[in-house]
């Protein structure tokens, strides 16, 4: 029989932040495997735990996949870690977990830290639909491409930004969705020097200019306007006031409540209306 994938979120700051649950299954698996293994023995000798760790990260996840999958269908258990944050989230766990998936290896998500929903929940954003967008791309036309999508994008977006990398973000985002476009910037959570900066993207791309970012950021958006309905066509317009009409109401309270209720031109269907 096989074992099982845990996927394990760690603190995305304080280490406070590690669940009871967390450290009984780190405590309870075969081995660990780690994006970067001298950052997770650090929380792993915090918690005063001892366990193999191989590495799991971009550049090796094809290989080190197929090494941990055989060992889950030899029976062996693994945690999967990250950094920092809950694993297969913007991260290449979700490459094992779509490997272990296809080959019937049962994967157990274990509930706790995560940026994007941390930075959400105090943006004093709308929190009731959103879009997580991870990482804009390094080149040129795929972040264009990506931004240019968004660009009608109702709901809250959310961005993952390194500090050396968030002018140059900032610039494009500005591009894209304007200088009064809504904007929290929630940079070192749950860390010492933790700090949410609502502003708007005109605002945050002049006090960048003249300050350096530090610390990792996560960039959350503002959605566009919803647009207002169309006006309905003339024939509908007109069909509508027939309908008042034919009720009783005036020419002149019919044209009125049907623009009030459809947006159509007062003067434009008032025309129509005396042409009957």
């Amino acid at each position: 029989m096989s074992g099982t994938l845990f996927l394990v979120p760690t603190p995305i700051g304080n280490l406070s932040d590690i669940s009871a649950r967390c450290r009984e299954v780190l405590l309870g698996v075969d081995f660990i495997a780690a994006e970067d293994t001298r950052v997770s023995i650090k929380l792993l000798n915090h918690l005063q735990i001892k366990k193999p760790l191989v590495s799991y990260y971009e550049h090796n996840k094809s290989d080190s996949g197929a090494r941990i999958l055989a060992r889950l269908l030899a029976g062996e258990s693994c945690a999967l870690v990250t950094d920092a944050g809950s694993p297969a989230i913007s991260d290449p766990g979700e490459d094992l977990v779509r490997l272990c998936a296809a080959n019937g290896v049962a994967v157990t998500a274990i509930p706790g830290p995560c940026a994007l929903v941390t930075a959400l929940s105090v943006s004093a954003l709308p929190t009731g639909r959103f879009t997580f967008e991870g990482f804009l791309s390094t080149a040129k036309k795929s972040r264009a491409a990506h931004l240019a999508a968004l660009e009608k994008e109702t709901r809250t977006m959310i961005f993952y930004e390194a500090p050396h990398k968030l002018l140059a973000t900032l610039r494009d985002l500005h591009a894209c969705f304007g200088e009064n476009r809504r904007i929290s910037l929630c940079r070192e959570l749950t860390k010492l020097h933790e700090e949410i900066f609502r502003t708007t993207l005109g605002q945050a791309l002049a006090h960048y200019t003249g300050n350096a970012p530090r610390g990792e950021f996560v960039l959350v958006i503002e959605g566009a306007q919803a647009q207002e309905d169309a006006a309905c066509t003339p024939d509908a317009a007109l069909e509508l006031v027939k309908a008042l009409l034919a009720q009783g109401v005036t020419k002149k309270d019919a044209v009125k409540q049907v623009c009030a209720e459809t947006n159509y031109p007062k003067n434009a269907l008032y025309d129509a209306v005396l042409k009957l």
